[in-house]
C-alpha cells in the first residue's frame, strides 16, 4: 500500500460538539490524522431558531450551509445509514484509490440530527455507512475519525489495526 496519501481530507459537520469527551476525542484523532495527510474539521453553525422550523426546513437550511463549503472539484462523501458498508481494510483501500484517481480533496459530511436535504444528496459523489446501528450525529464524529485514522494506519502498514 502507498505510504504517502496526498489527497486533502476534510470532515464537515453541522452543529458544535456539545460534550467535552466527544470534543477531546475529535481533537486527539485530528492530531493523529494530521501525521498522514492534510486534514481539517469544519463545523457548520447550528441553524438559529431551529425549534421553530419543520424537519424539512431545517434540513434545507443545513443543506444550503453544507453546499457553501463544497467546491465543484471536491469529492463529497456523506456518512449516511443507507450508504455502502466497508470493513476497515476495505475503507483503507477505498481511500487509497481516491488518491490514485487524482482526487485532490475528499470531504466527508455528517449531517444534522435529521440527516441531509435532497440538494446535498444530489451533490454527493458517494455515501458510506459506518454501521447498521443508529448513532447520534454527535457520537458519530469521533467514531468516524477513529476509523479514518485506522485507514491511514492500515495504508501505512502500521500495527494499530489487528486482525
Amino acid at each position: 500500500m502507498n505510504t504517502n496519501i496526498e489527497v486533502k481530507v476534510e470532515l464537515v459537520f453541522v452543529g458544535k460538539t456539545s460534550k467535552n469527551y466527544f470534543q477531546d476525542a475529535i481533537e486527539e484523532y485530528t492530531k493523529r490524522i494530521l501525521r498522514y495527510t492534510s486534514f481539517e474539521v469544519r463545523v457548520i453553525p447550528d441553524v438559529k431558531n431551529a425549534k421553530n422550523l419543520s424537519e424539512s426546513q431545517l434540513k434545507d437550511l443545513e443543506g444550503n450551509a453544507i453546499l457553501k463549503q463544497i467546491e465543484t472539484s471536491d469529492f463529497v462523501v456523506l456518512l449516511d445509514d443507507k450508504g455502502k458498508s466497508f470493513t476497515s481494510k476495505e475503507m483503507a483501500f477505498w481511500l487509497e484509490q481516491k488518491q490514485n484517481q487524482s482526487i485532490k480533496k475528499v470531504i466527508f459530511v455528517i449531517g444534522g440530527a435529521y440527516g441531509f436535504s435532497e440538494s446535498v444528496y444530489a451533490r454527493s459523489n458517494e455515501k458510506i455507512s459506518l454501521s447498521k446501528l443508529t448513532f447520534s450525529h454527535q457520537i458519530v464524529r469521533p467514531i468516524f475519525l477513529e476509523q479514518l485514522y485506522r485507514c491511514f494506519s492500515i495504508i501505512n502498514g502500521e500495527p494499530y489495526h489487528h486482525e
